[in-house]
């Protein structure tokens, strides 16, 4: 008997979730063993069902599909194909240090060579040894190709005006629903209607770092970290604006902040 191969998939947006949910399920070799909705839940479900592959959405709050990859225990990394909407820049990136995409709209007879693909690594020892390498790789291209459009200054209506406030002078974002609440250093406060993922992939991530699927803040700004119960945090910026860290987004503000 044939054994199936496990996978599991993230994506924040249950339609382009279900979609491909369905569309694995067509397949008689594959087993769907679980669903992600973010990032956080994503690391959760690979360290504990140990998938053969995981479809992970490249855009997703709090935690994107790289930040997913860096987060896995390495015994636990499965393979890993990245569903990305990005422009044909990102996708060559990942195409050519041979970590496999799926571009959305997924497309069923893709989705087969990506499933084939994956079949053919695990049957190869010296192809997956190389796995991380090229998802290394693959982080350094995108980067690059990205570089390019950060956003210096973001442009908010107020009544029959436009706001123009310069990216370096934010404190933080917050989102409420689909509405976002700004605020800069010298505590002005701004609301505009935008999706804070949409905004995130904008902004330089050297400079700005998500505490909660709700709330990015500009490392600049940060003046005070201080550790809650349960290895959480709370954020105290320059402007006394304080914000809590989620668990999950805690180990990277470890990693990336709390590190001489």
């Amino acid at each position: 008997m044939e054994t199936k191969l496990r996978v599991v998939i993230a994506d924040d947006e249950r339609p382009a979730r279900s979609f491909l949910a369905a569309m694995l399920r067509t397949f008689s070799d594959v087993d769907l063993i679980g669903e992600a909705t973010t990032g956080g839940e994503a690391v959760e479900l690979i360290e504990t069902e140990r998938p053969d592959l995981a479809l992970l959405d490249l855009q997703m709050p709090e935690l994107d599909g790289l930040g997913v990859v860096r987060l896995i225990r390495k015994d636990r990394l499965p393979l890993i194909a990245f569903v990305t909407a990005y422009d044909e820049y990102a996708v060559r990136a990942f195409e050519l240090n041979a970590v496999d995409y799926l571009l959305k709209p997924v497309e069923r007879m893709r989705l087969r060579d990506t499933l084939n693909r994956a079949q053919e690594r695990l049957e190869r020892a010296d192809l997956r040894e190389t796995e991380a390498e090229h998802l290394q790789a693959a982080a350094a291209e995108y980067e690059i190709s990205t570089r390019q459009s950060y956003l210096e200054r973001i442009p908010i209506r107020q009544r029959d005006e436009i706001i123009l406030v310069q990216v370096d002078r934010i404190a933080s974002i917050v989102a409420d629903g689909e509405l976002l609440h700004l605020t800069t250093a010298d505590e002005q406060r701004y609301s505009f209607s935008h999706r804070l993922k949409d905004l995130e992939g904008r902004l330089d991530p050297a400079k700005f770092v998500r505490l909660s699927r709700g709330a990015l803040v500009n490392v600049n700004q940060i003046s005070r970290i201080s550790p809650l119960p349960g290895g959480t945090y709370v954020v105290t910026l320059h402007n006394h604006q304080q914000l809590n860290v989620s668990r999950i987004q805690a180990r990277i503000l470890r990693d990336q902040l709390l590190k001489i």
